[in-house]
């Protein structure tokens, strides 16, 4: 009986327990244990492919033998800056702008009705039709809008079976951003890029609008403030935030697109076209180096500006 009431002494901790007790004991080090790896893939990967990147601008091409020399200058850059690139790169750029610009517009109203006045059930198709094309294949949804905007496609037989195939032709002939048919002219070009990249500004503008209380909305009511009034000073600086996160996305996207000015456009080149020709069917690096490096320097200032006007304060 004396044998049967003796306590019995509890089992030796396993290994696995004494670590999971150690990191708990040690919460500093149980956040480097966490992070250790997400980050190491990121200074290897991210940084360490940006930084070779920026070496490789400094290299030149020697124009000869066709190597690349390992020496540290500035030729590239002066290669980089000649009238024919800074085309280029204004081209992409205001491109980039103007696709930036148009999806905030289009995108603000759906998302306002998606977060303030659209029912569950609304909004769920709202949610299903602008997520819907991000689970297509973008080269299918590209090449499908070659078909739409060529000469023997829809759109072209809408504005003749409405009588206005004069119009278009009208359009189509405006000196710069005309061409042949909308799927060989800057008009188009524009079209796809703002349709491929719409939905990534619709859905961060609808995250910040439905953080807005409506409490603040009825305050501003309450004090007289007319609708007009209230969106200015009330929805819109609170919404901001979200306008800015799309306009990253959409922005940058535009920058490094080669694929929609390759299949839409004129033949008139874009940067990602000239990094894609120059790292490979020319095989000057430098220079598609020193291309590459101009969209993230537009983005570093991009970004620069908008956190000086406060855009990412509300994030």
């Amino acid at each position: 009986m004396a044998a049967a009431s003796r306590e019995v002494p509890p089992p030796p901790p396993s290994r696995l327990r004494s670590i999971a007790a150690w990191f708990y004991r040690h919460p500093n080090w149980t956040l480097v244990a966490l992070l250790a790896v997400p980050m190491a893939w990121m200074l290897v990967v991210y940084v360490g492919s940006l930084s070779a990147l920026l070496a490789q601008s400094f290299f030149r091409l020697d124009d000869f033998s066709g190597r690349i020399i390992r020496e540290f200058g500035l030729s590239t850059y002066q290669q980089l800056f000649s009238a024919a690139n800074v085309d280029i790169v204004v081209r992409t750029t205001v491109m980039a702008a103007l696709v930036t610009v148009t999806c905030a517009l289009i995108a603000f109203p759906l998302a306002y009705y998606m977060a303030r006045y659209a029912s569950f059930r609304m909004k769920t198709i709202l949610y299903l039709a602008v997520l819907l094309p991000l689970w297509s294949s973008y080269l299918v949804r590209v090449y499908t809008w070659k078909i739409i905007l060529a000469q023997e496609g829809i759109v072209t037989w809408v504005f003749e079976t409405l009588g206005l195939k004069g119009v278009l032709d009208s359009i189509l002939d405006i000196p710069g951003i005309g061409g042949s048919s909308l799927s060989f002219s800057y008009i188009g070009m524009f079209l796809v890029f703002v349709y491929i990249w719409l939905p990534y500004m619709i859905l961060p503008i609808n995250t910040a609008l439905e953080r807005v209380p409506k409490s603040l909305m009825e305050a501003s009511a309450d004090l007289g403030a007319r609708p007009g009034y209230t969106f200015r000073r009330v929805i819109l600086p609170l919404a901001f935030p979200g306008v800015v996160a799309g306009s990253i996305f959409t922005f940058s996207l535009t920058l490094g697109d080669y694929i929609i000015p390759g299949v839409i456009g004129n033949s008139s080149f874009f940067i990602g076209q000239v990094v894609y020709a120059q790292q490979g069917t020319a095989g000057n690096i430098p220079l598609a180096a020193a291309f590459t490096v101009v969209p993230v320097l537009i983005m570093i200032v991009y970004l620069t500006v908008a956190r000086r006007l406060g855009a990412f304060d509300a994030l």
